[in-house]
């Protein structure tokens, strides 16, 4: 049994749907039941521009240990770029 957590975070990017790229403004996190992905539970993440409406919209499902592992190399990353001088 899992209750469905979901957070909201402000973002600043793009994202390319159906229609090509469109700007994104939120991205809401959740770990729950994924539609697609073969696994009882997933970290879902859509980033989304809900001014533009349903198809601007990019979602993903990841198992548990890859979301761990996206953001462990989103940080080291991040930290090359800023010891780099090229994070603003």
């Amino acid at each position: 049994m899992c209750t469905m957590i979901v957070q909201q975070v402000t973002v600043e990017g793009s994202g390319k749907g159906p229609a090509g790229w469109f700007p994104v403004d939120r991205a809401n996190v959740s770990f729950d039941h994924p539609f697609n992905a073969q696994m009882e539970h997933a970290l879902n993440i859509d980033f989304v521009n809900e001014a533009q409406g349903p198809t601007a919209r990019v979602a993903v499902e990841l198992s548990a240990a890859a979301a761990r592992a996206l953001v462990e190399t989103i940080q080291k990353v991040l930290a090359r770029a800023e010891a780099a001088g090229v994070i603003d």
